[in-house]
């Protein structure tokens, strides 16, 4: 069994196996005293895949959880309607942002007037205004978030993903979940194996040793979308509306918190859902935009911790990091061999080429525009800005329903 603790966060490791009833049954009690939200952030056209469909039959057995916030994008009034009577067979007490309706709409474009409201569309603005819609309605004292396009889903995810900073006697305000990244006889998570990781270990080399490097370094799957939180935390969390909405989170955690605040549980044996295209062609998409946007979130961090980036060093960050991501290659290549896994060395090379040339291309996109920030404000700053602001997003989240739903009509 693996019971390592490495790094500066604490592991929380599946040892036993326990059963799912027994966590279940755990969380009922704690949810006597720290009531539990599950968010949910969803594209319409998930409603059209088998893996939501497996994932809401699943969380009809998870009795602890008293509010589930369905964030749903890229949806009309017919497919609104529609998502209603989908999410209808969850027994819990649950809501759908229509983020694509009129009165979300109008809101929006009110808080964009200010400056305050997301400047993209994507799970980072979905999953935003899911936590102001949280904050509003008071049900919850911790959250979880997880994707809905989990093919390997099985409701142990959430409880296990959820139990750290629900559980009244811990000390945890957020958790990270990880997995390993295996399924149809292949290794997956190129992004964390080939960007991530040798990434962080360049900038270790090249800008010297951090307390923040050495906390990133200790994520074993630091892009997992996957995480919890106690409610407060979704005051004041700072989350990017990019690609970089994983690590960015982690950033602002380690800003706000102690690192023994903060932990990562495993939640599951194995894990899938639907994969990037890597799009080396087209820097707006796939694995190409995706690694784009991660490194800029490091430069930009690591600069306001007070890193000075030239063309120079970001070279020679570019020349440590392509050496160690093909060391890595090899290692993965030799543990892909030992398991009997299909591994494709030259695709794994490719995706290293264009990881590091995005690499230079994020660096120097920093150097000309250090003042970019795709940061979305704080709730705390929104409704200091506008005071009602929650309400009415709770009002308008409840006329939708009132005004759509069959069940009202």
């Amino acid at each position: 069994m693996d019971f390592h603790q490495n790094g500066i966060i604490t592991t929380l490791h599946n040892l036993s196996r326990r059963p799912v009833e027994a966590l279940e049954q755990d969380l009922l009690e704690f949810a006597k005293q720290r009531p539990m939200a599950l968010v949910l952030p969803s594209l319409y056209s998930e409603l059209q895949a088998p893996a939501l469909a497996n994932i809401l039959d699943e969380l009809q057995s998870a009795p602890y959880l008293a509010q589930i916030v369905i964030g749903l994008d890229r949806a009309n009034l017919d497919q609104y309607r529609h998502a209603i009577e989908y999410f209808g067979r969850l027994p819990q007490n649950h809501s759908i942002l229509w983020n694509d309706g009129p009165r979300l709409l109008e809101i929006d474009a009110m808080l964009q007037e200010r400056g305050l409201a997301p400047t993209q569309h994507g799970k980072g603005r979905n999953v935003w205004y899911c936590f102001g819609y949280v904050l509003a309605t008071r049900k919850a004292r911790a959250v979880a978030l997880h994707d809905c396009d989990i093919v390997t889903y099985t409701r142990e995810l959430a409880a296990r993903l959820i139990y750290p900073v629900a559980n009244p006697n811990s000390s945890y305000y957020f958790c990270k979940g990880y997995y390993a990244r295996v399924s149809g006889e292949k290794m997956h998570g190129r992004v964390t194996r080939l960007l991530v990781t040798p990434l962080i270990r360049a900038f270790r080399r090249c800008c010297g040793e951090s307390l923040y490097l050495e906390y990133m370094d200790s994520f074993r799957y630091p892009l997992a979308g996957e995480f919890s939180m106690r409610t407060e935390v979704l005051a004041h969390v700072r989350i990017p509306s990019d690609w970089g909405l994983e690590i960015g989170v982690l950033s602002e955690m380690q800003r706000d918190y102690s690192t023994n605040r903060i932990c990562q549980v495993d939640i599951a044996d194995s894990y899938d859902h639907k994969h990037q295209p890597l799009s080396p062609e087209d820097a707006t998409r796939g694995l190409a935009k995706m690694s784009l946007d991660i490194a800029k979130a490091f430069y930009r961090k690591l600069a306001s911790n007070g890193e000075t980036f030239t063309n120079e060093k970001i070279r020679t960050i570019k020349a440590s990091y392509y050496r160690t991501a093909l060391d890595f290659i090899e290692a993965y290549g030799n543990d892909a061999a030992m398991n009997g896994l299909a591994y494709d060395r030259h695709a794994e090379e490719q995706a290293v080429e264009l990881f590091a040339q995005n690499i230079m291309a994020a660096g120097h996109h920093f150097l000309e525009n250090p003042m970019e920030t795709p940061f979305i404000p704080s709730w705390n700053r929104v409704v200091s800005a506008v005071p009602d602001i929650l309400e009415r997003i709770a009002e308008a989240v409840e006329a939708d329903y009132r005004d759509h739903s069959p069940v009202a009509a």
